[in-house]
């Protein structure tokens, strides 16, 4: 039966009583609304497990796959506990960001809302609408899985003002046991020095699914095309 775009309709169940039936489009429907509020551009929103390409990677990127897939796979296990984030760590070019947006893209599937932070970009914007800074830090405090893309990216130190609002956010998700993706050019040693109780935070709460992607050039796939 269509539901003529109402996401469900009413029914007579075997006792004869109207109920309430959800139509089968509703978790689609729930899908495309997280995807038009998680900030993931229509490109990104293409990235996935299967279109991620291993053939002729080094195993150190294979192992960043099954780590990715297999944080995915355990999720619903995981997502109320301290350590139920993940971290891709190290060089450029390796699809740190392909990973973890296909993570995203797939609990967004599943009825999962995640928000997509780029740091340099959603930085700029915070700063261009201060009005909403409020808003938008409460925002992706309370999300259900936060992707913080590229941290550190950009400036040789962050601003006071950028370590302000992170450690907000960070240190909310962190108390409240809701999930992080992080992917960084940074370790988490070098995370630490520019902020202790930050990198502390992102250590335990990623630590079960932390993979340090470090190499040469060989890695990059973009210079290997």
């Amino acid at each position: 039966m269509n539901c003529r775009d109402e996401e469900g309709f009413i029914i007579r169940n075997a006792e004869g009583i109207e109920v309430w039936k959800d139509c089968e489009c509703l978790v689609e429907r729930q899908a495309e609304r997280l995807i038009k509020s998680s900030k993931i551009t229509p490109e990104f929103a293409r990235k996935s497990f299967d279109n991620f390409k291993l053939e002729n990677r080094p195993q150190i990127v294979r192992d960043a796959h099954y780590a990715a897939k297999h944080y995915f796979n355990n999720f619903a296990e995981i997502r109320n506990d301290r350590k139920n984030s993940m971290a891709l760590l190290g060089v450029p070019g390796v699809g740190k960001t392909h990973l973890l947006m296909a993570i995203s893209n797939a609990l967004i599937k599943k009825g999962t809302s995640c928000s997509y932070f780029p740091w340099v970009e959603t930085f700029n914007d915070l700063k261009d609408d201060f009005d909403l800074l409020e808003q938008k830090v409460n925002y992706m405090q309370k999300v259900d899985v936060l992707y913080i893309d590229d941290l550190f990216k950009g400036r040789k130190t962050p601003t006071e003002f950028q370590l302000e609002q992170l450690f907000a956010i960070i240190n909310y998700r962190y108390l409240n046991n809701k999930p992080i993706l992080i992917s960084s050019e940074k370790d988490i040693e070098e995370i630490c020095e520019i902020d202790m109780g930050l990198g502390s935070r992102i250590y335990e709460m990623c630590k079960d699914y932390t993979v340090l992607l470090t190499g040469d050039l060989s890695l990059n796939y973009r210079l290997a095309e």
